[in-house]
């Protein structure tokens, strides 16, 4: 018989265990602030709490960016954790749903989530995308994968498809513009568009300042 506690407390020392130590802003941290955030969000929009918290915990798990892109590798091992921990074939088709539709695919590609719960998880976990943390993860990202800062000859690009988006490998302040700043009017719920606001705010302000200091000279 399922335990949905015991599913929980094992689900958060495993993927703490995982992710622990991780320096490309997908640390156990980041699951740590995901959950916080998509509970908040649940409990305001009336979720089924456990699975927005078991898919907050396990949605990036074998992530594609570091499997070479196959994005079959989260869902795989989501599943195979769920079976070992008995949870049930409803729960276990919900959560690894969630890991199958969670990422963002580029900026004309639409990532609808098929269940309530996901689009409170998918919201979490942009939020986590934007403001303040959201600056440092992405250049944590770009420097684990030796990206330059910013090259005023790269310009952004809005991807028409995912394996475009997933390949590029362009400056990450193209990432703000090819990503972070379109987040706010891709949130789901009432809840995390309010959230949202303060976070975009502070990413223009911090733009308008890079450019300052970048142009400093003139």
């Amino acid at each position: 018989m399922m335990n949905k506690q015991e599913i929980l407390d094992n689900t958060r020392d495993y993927i703490r265990a995982e992710l622990s130590g991780d320096g490309t802003g997908h640390d156990w941290w980041h699951i740590h602030r995901v959950i916080k955030i998509a509970m908040q969000i649940g409990v305001k929009e009336k979720a089924d709490l456990f699975i927005v918290e078991l898919g907050a915990m396990l949605h990036d798990l074998g992530d594609f960016k570091f499997h070479n892109g196959d994005t079959t590798v989260g869902p795989r091992m989501v599943k195979e954790w769920l079976v070992k921990q008995n949870a049930t074939d409803d729960v276990i088709k919900k959560v690894v749903k969630i890991v199958e539709e969670i990422s963002y695919k580029g900026a004309n590609v639409d990532t609808p989530m098929s269940s309530f719960e996901g689009k409170v998880v998918q919201d979490a976990d942009r939020l986590d995308a934007m403001g303040a943390i959201g600056i440092a993860r992405a250049f944590a990202y770009g420097g684990s994968k030796g990206r330059e800062m910013h090259n005023p000859s790269h310009r952004p690009k809005k991807h028409n498809n995912f394996d475009a988006y997933k390949n590029s490998k362009t400056p990450t302040i193209n990432h703000f513009y090819e990503k972070l700043l379109l987040l706010k009017d891709r949130m789901n719920t009432e809840t995390a568009i309010n959230m949202a606001q303060q976070r975009h705010a502070f990413m223009l302000t911090y733009l308008d300042e890079f450019y300052n200091e970048w142009d400093c000279d003139r």
